[in-house]
């Protein structure tokens, strides 16, 4: 009987066709690594495009979303030039800012600098803390005293820790200013006021306490400038910036400032000019939750206030008679052998704003700077040493300065 089972035919040569495989083209073969590569090249390209636009975009945006943020506040309008984005470094800087107040007609505004930047500070990773640096180049405050209150400016009531919470989104932990300046103006005077710091440099470091240091005053502040081009200011300050109430240690000292210099600003408020001299200033202050101690200790040096063939010229006799007054006050009660004139100023303050100022005290110590020990323009029992100033808790009990005898 005829094997009736199918005969396969025979394979052609050259034929890798096997026996079972699907002809109807639903197996493909992968894609070669050639077209792999060219894949991922356009996805490359494709976002390089995109953060290119958007980069070309961003300033635009930002700039926008600050100038809002500035004109929140109704008192002060704020202007700002370019915006730029550093991407690579997390960063952004506005140029040429500018906040002035809408009130009254106030020629210079209250804050003006030429560049603030926002970045990120990349060295607090290593504590595992995400937080920001701001730094203003020669930035300008300007304080305006005025008799109507629409005329002078302050800047109180602004809420400026927001602001830059609205202008950055991370804690600030570290605030650095370069070549700054500070006035103080009164244009409403017979010869316009304008006392000011120059120069100024400061560092604020530690806001956020990256370090985890148990210490309440965490945080530290270091400034130096010159006071009208010309005489040195140094301040030092350790703070708790998370404490409700204040809690801070300051230490200040100004010195060698030719008086005459500031004769508009003694004319204005004092009703008396300098002929001659030089004025010392040392401030410290201590503060624990809003409990305010410390002491103000203003010295003259090689002082002249009243001169006949000068003051006789002055149409007013009133100020004529009283320049006299100050002339004899600060002669007879100076320290002849050091021919200085001062004394040292207790204060106290409290949060709920009461402040006193012992008058006794004071009267005392400028007894003493003139009649038993010239004072020094330096602090009063201080323990450490900051760059030679003398950093520590201020002690009022014995307001003599340091080295005195009891």
């Amino acid at each position: 009987m005829r094997n009736r089972s199918a005969v396969h035919p025979p394979m052609a040569a050259g034929d890798d066709s096997k026996p079972g495989a699907a002809t109807d083209g639903s197996h493909r073969p992968k894609p070669s690594t050639r077209l792999r590569r060219w894949r991922i090249f356009l996805l490359i390209l494709i976002l390089i495009l995109i953060l290119g636009v958007g980069r070309a975009f961003l300033p635009s945006i930002v700039r926008d979303y600050v100038n809002r943020t500035l004109d929140r506040n109704p008192l002060y309008s704020g202007r700002i030039g370019d915006v730029q984005i550093h991407l690579l470094r997390g960063a952004y800087s506005i140029q040429d800012i500018r906040l002035s107040k809408t009130t009254g007609n106030i020629p210079v505004p209250l804050f003006a600098a030429k560049r603030v930047e926002f970045a990120l500070q990349w060295n607090a990773l290593v504590h595992r803390r995400i937080v920001g640096r701001v730094l203003m180049e020669e930035p300008e405050l300007n304080f305006v005293d005025a008799p109507d209150e629409g005329e002078s400016q302050s800047g109180a009531g602004g809420p400026w820790l927001q602001l830059i919470r609205d202008l950055f989104p991370f804690t600030i932990n570290r605030a650095v200013i370069q070549n700054g300046s500070a006035h103080f103006r009164a244009y409403q005077k017979k010869e316009p006021v304008d006392v000011y710091l120059s120069q100024l440099d400061a560092t604020i470091d530690n806001l956020g306490n990256i370090h985890n240091q148990t210490t309440p005053l965490v945080s530290t502040i270091q400034a130096n400038a010159l006071v009208m081009d010309q005489a040195k200011l140094e301040l030092k300050m350790t703070l708790d910036p998370f404490s409700y109430k204040p809690t801070f240690h300051l230490v200040l000292r100004l010195m060698n400032l030719d008086v005459v210099k500031i004769n508009n600003l003694a004319l204005a408020y004092g009703k008396f000019d300098f002929k001659r001299g030089w004025f010392d200033l040392v401030v410290e202050a201590d503060s624990k939750e809003g409990q305010l101690h410390g002491y103000v200790k203003p010295l003259f040096r090689d002082l002249k206030v009243f001169s006949l063939t000068h003051d006789l010229k002055e149409d007013n006799v009133l100020q004529f008679f009283w320049q006299a007054l100050v002339g004899v006050v600060t002669t007879v009660f100076k320290n002849q052998p050091h021919d200085q004139f001062g004394t040292l100023i207790p204060f106290s303050a409290e949060a709920s704003g009461r402040s006193s100022t012992d008058i006794l005290a004071t009267l005392g110590n400028l007894l003493r700077n003139a009649f038993v020990r010239a004072y020094l323009p330096k602090l009063e029992g201080g323990q450490e040493e900051y760059d030679g100033l003398q950093f520590g808790p201020p002690d009022l009990t014995d307001p003599i300065s340091a080295g005195d005898p009891p």
